[in-house]
């Protein structure tokens, strides 16, 4: 589950904008307004960046990983599976389309939830086969979604 969404309802939440700044070079900063005025540093890898920090392509697959982690979380909470942690793998892959831009054409990601002793792998399972309808950004990515640009203060 995301956090554009609550666990109670299917109404998502209202003020989820991101902000980003330029910093230098090829450096953003990038805020969250609504989350405690959460800031992350992007950067591109060499030759245009430095690297010093994750660029678009790695965040995205920290989304989707993030999101497929919470939604596994949510079902074995909700089916009472005591969980000890789970860590999450995202590897995004990329290659260049038809006209030679690069995309990223696959995530792969890998799970690894720890249950305590005793838990009920039966419930277990059946988040197994469940827990990936209750991930937005997953739904978003596989589907396809509408990316609507708009540019200010350039006369077009």
């Amino acid at each position: 589950m995301s956090n554009t969404q609550t666990a109670d309802s299917s109404i998502p939440e209202k003020g989820n904008k991101v902000t980003v700044e330029l910093v230098e070079g090829y450096r953003f900063k990038v805020t969250f307004p609504d989350a405690d005025k959460t800031t992350i540093m992007m950067d591109e890898p060499p030759p245009l960046g430095g690297a010093n920090g994750p660029n678009a392509a790695r965040v995205l697959a920290a989304s989707v990983a993030n999101c497929l982690s919470a939604s596994l979380l949510f079902c074995l909470r909700k089916s009472r599976v005591d969980v000890k942690s789970i860590k999450t793998e995202a590897e995004p892959i990329l290659s260049r389309n038809k006209e030679g831009y690069w995309r990223v054409t696959k995530i792969d990601i890998v799970l690894h939830p720890e249950l305590v002793e005793g838990a009920d792998t039966v419930k277990a399972k059946r988040c197994l086969e469940i827990f990936e309808n209750y991930c937005v950004v997953t739904g978003a990515v596989r589907n396809g979604l509408s990316v609507n640009v708009k540019v200010d203060g350039i006369a077009q």
